[in-house]
């Protein structure tokens, strides 16, 4: 049976920092340590700016949702501004922003987006070591 872990933030940049405790802790709580969480984590970091950055909702919050199924480790960030879908950029060397979704990408296994009815939500599949998955 999948493991899951959710929370909500606020969508202030204040709370980037909350949500990274509770990806880290949620990890941690599964045995996932290293690599793969570092990984995660960054991965999570940017997907939550980038959700809190950009949703034009008033008094919006941030869902994360961490799913550990089999070899599989689920990061989802949703958001409900859903019509405001995330594209990769190729930023000028001297711009301060725009690598997040290219740095997840080369993170995770897999990422992407869906629609919802109400929300958007941008994905990360990391695939669990057979050593990862043997402790989670």
């Amino acid at each position: 049976m999948p493991s899951t872990e959710t929370f909500r933030i606020p969508t202030r940049s204040q709370h980037v920092p909350t949500a990274r405790h509770y990806v880290r802790k949620a990890l941690a709580d599964w045995g996932i340590t290293d690599d793969l969480a570092d990984r995660a984590l960054l991965s999570a970091n940017e997907l939550v700016t980038n959700a809190v950055s950009h949703c034009r909702v008033s008094h919006a919050r941030v869902r994360v949702t961490l799913v550990l199924c089999g070899p599989d480790l689920l990061l989802e960030v949703s958001d409900p501004d859903r019509d405001r879908l995330p594209r990769p950029r190729d930023p000028a060397l001297d711009e301060g922003g725009g690598r997040g979704l290219a740095l997840v990408a080369a993170l995770a296994d897999a990422w992407g987006h869906r629609q919802g009815p109400y929300t958007k939500t941008v994905w990360a599949r990391f695939t669990l070591t057979p050593a990862e998955a043997d402790r989670a």
